[in-house]
């Protein structure tokens, strides 16, 4: 076992505890439901959006490891001398992607807080939910690009399974 600290600790422990937040509140919500037959209002509100939390700090730790879903049949065969143009290429394609969700998500955050929308739910503002949508794309495109500075010095742990074509 390493002795170095994970990568993307930050985004791990945002991640552990959003999921614990919402094991506590779906629990309490089963509890309370059981026991007088009603329910919280607040837990879907906060359960989707805690999700949504879990899910872009997954995703910015799994880039920061280089462990995102992808195709690796190209990068199995190309030339060794090809690797880094193809680490820029699927950083640049991923870049492009996450810049204009985070683009989006801003402008989309700011709309909320200026026309002062509110959640259809427990009518707190809009903007408190989606001002993490910026914010953590812009996490992601971060670890990205940590994962590849590694790539292309060699030190990611898949940087020894390439053969050459």
């Amino acid at each position: 076992m390493s002795s170095r600290p994970p990568k993307a600790r930050p985004e791990r422990f945002l991640a552990a505890l959003a999921l614990t937040v919402i094991c506590i509140i779906s629990l309490g919500n089963v509890v309370v439901r059981y026991a007088t037959d009603a329910s919280f209002a607040f837990t879907e509100e906060f359960s989707v959006f805690l999700l949504v939390v879990v899910t872009f700090a997954g995703a910015a730790a799994a880039a920061r490891d280089n462990q995102h879903i992808r195709i690796e049949l190209i990068e199995h065969h190309v030339p060794r001398s090809l690797l880094p143009a193809l680490y820029l290429l699927q950083w640049a394609a991923g870049i492009a992607v996450l810049g204009a969700a985070t683009w989006y998500g801003y402008t989309f955050a700011m709309e909320e807080y200026e026309w002062d929308s509110l959640s259809p739910g427990l009518g707190l503002p809009n903007w408190i939910y989606v001002a993490w949508l910026p914010i953590l794309t812009l996490a992601i495109m971060i670890r990205s690009t940590q994962s590849l500075i590694d790539r292309l010095k060699g030190r990611s742990p898949d940087s020894g399974d390439h053969h050459d074509a």
